[in-house]
């Protein structure tokens, strides 16, 4: 299942029922799990760990060194789980620090032209829709970040929110909220995403009151946390938020 043109290092490790297609380019420190799909033209280098079950479409890099200025050697490493998808043109940077990595877990599905730096972490689930993601930035699980948006470095993106085309996030992204424009501002709950992953309409309602709190009332984030734990459930949805909130340091988009 290696197309004879493609390129690939003696001391890679290639698992079972891997296809290798035409002209693509496997480095010596790269281990790939089993039944992995490489369409043509795709080059993984560095020391780059990558899953099972993983397709993976033409031109894309994974693993190839960082951008950072502040890169200095060693090595930096670059993880992915299973069963992702990354479309064509999509750019994956391994680490800048010695023994750091950029990690992406599984079941994520990063489309055409997308952009992931140095650092980055993105979790399960995710979405990448043509979009951009500066260095050390988190996505968490069943995020959406949709088509040309970009995060600034050190952002968090919230697990079950959705970034809008075109924004700007140079802030936070809240869990299970709605963000958009440039700069980008918190515009209202994710109804669909939280519909989508089964949350419960009691935390539907509770968040819609949460999103009210920080974002209409004008109040503090400290007052407003404190708004929160005194007038809504404890319920799981409002616990992340307000821990999130509470340990930001970029502070939410507002």
């Amino acid at each position: 299942m290696i197309h004879p043109s493609a390129i690939i290092h003696s001391g890679a490790q290639i698992g079972a029922n891997c296809e290798l297609g035409p002209y693509c380019v496997i480095g010596e420190h790269v281990v790939l799990g089993a039944g992995n799909r490489l369409h043509s033209h795709v080059v993984v280098d560095g020391h780059t760990v990558i899953g099972n079950e993983n397709e993976i479409f033409p031109f894309t890099t994974v693993g190839v060194r960082s951008q950072d200025l502040k890169w200095a050697g060693g090595t930096t490493w670059t993880r992915i789980g299973d069963h992702n998808t990354f479309r064509e043109h999509v750019e994956i940077h391994s680490a800048t620090g010695d023994g750091e990595a950029t990690v992406i877990g599984s079941h994520n599905n990063i489309l055409a032209g997308s952009h992931i730096a140095h650092n980055c972490v993105l979790q399960n689930h995710t979405i990448l829709s043509s979009a951009g993601l500066a260095g050390h930035v988190l996505v968490e699980d069943h995020a959406i970040v949709a088509g040309k948006s970009n995060v600034h470095q050190f952002c968090r993106v919230g697990t079950m929110s959705i970034i809008g085309g075109m924004s700007k996030v140079v802030q936070d992204v809240p869990p299970y909220m709605m963000i958009d424009g440039n700069p980008a501002v918190t515009r209202t709950v994710n109804k669909l995403g939280l519909e989508r992953n089964g949350v419960s309409e009691e935390a539907q309602k509770a968040l819609r009151q949460a999103f009210k709190i920080l974002f209409k009332e004008k109040l503090t984030i400290s007052n407003a946390l404190l708004k929160i734990a005194a007038e809504l459930p404890p319920l799981p949805e409002i616990l992340r938020l307000a821990e999130f909130t509470r340990t930001s340091e970029r502070g939410l988009c507002k």
